[in-house]
């Protein structure tokens, strides 16, 4: 208990309790304890102390863990912001890119299809001899498909004449042998007279196709600017 000293006088000494008195000696303790003789109120005062013992353990171990957890999900959130970042990057990305090519590919084949007659032209120019002339050079539409499963190219005939039938053959041996014409087939041939001069008529037909890129040239456009 407290003692409050209102009178004067020399002060009291202090007890050895820091001037607090709790009334309750070891003594005290050790007599209470011998008075408690029912061992159902012990060992249930037991098993109460004993279970808040493994509460206090559960609950602190549940504490870790649970820290621990918040911890994990806190670093596997800001690593999933990080990578969806980075995953609608990539597929913007491929996006892009599978629109580039696309473009590409009509470009292509728009640039592809724009030159084939002018390509044409040239191959059946170069292969012609001397004294043999064309009279025409006609579509006849797509060619058969290759065996890879590749469209077929351009399919077109062609009508002639000349004054010496080995030139026709020279004609059909070089028109074989160019890369960008193939399934060649010859018509019938007829001698027939023009200008009072006898020649011989001739028809074929040849398909053209896109030849290996080894034997594709490409050459710079130089475009003055005035």
């Amino acid at each position: 208990m407290i003692e409050i000293n209102l009178l004067p006088g020399p002060k009291r000494k202090k007890s050895s309790g820091g001037g607090v008195s709790l009334g309750i000696s070891l003594d005290d303790l050790k007599a209470a304890f011998a008075k408690v003789k029912d061992p159902l109120l012990v060992s249930a005062v037991g098993s109460w102390a004993a279970g808040i013992l493994v509460i206090a353990f559960f609950y602190v171990g549940d504490a870790r863990r649970t820290a621990v957890l918040v911890e994990d999900s806190t670093r596997v959130e800001g690593e999933h912001r990080r990578f969806s970042a980075l995953i609608a990057e990539k597929r913007k990305a491929e996006a892009l890119r599978d629109s580039l090519v696309k473009e590409l590919s009509v470009i292509r084949g728009i640039d592809g299809e724009r030159f084939v007659w002018p390509h044409i032209l040239e191959e059946v120019g170069r292969g012609l001899p001397d004294y043999t002339w064309l009279v025409a050079i006609q579509p006849q539409g797509a060619g058969a498909a290759a065996p890879d499963g590749t469209p077929g190219g351009v399919r077109f005939g062609i009508e002639g004449r000349t004054s010496d039938i080995q030139a026709y053959t020279r004609f059909l041996r070089q028109l074989t042998s160019s890369p960008w014409l193939t399934n060649i087939v010859a018509g019938p041939t007829n001698s027939t007279v023009e200008q009072d001069r006898p020649v011989t008529s001739f028809s074929l037909s040849a398909e053209f196709r896109r030849a290996d890129s080894a034997y594709v040239r490409t050459a710079p456009v130089t475009q003055t600017i005035r």
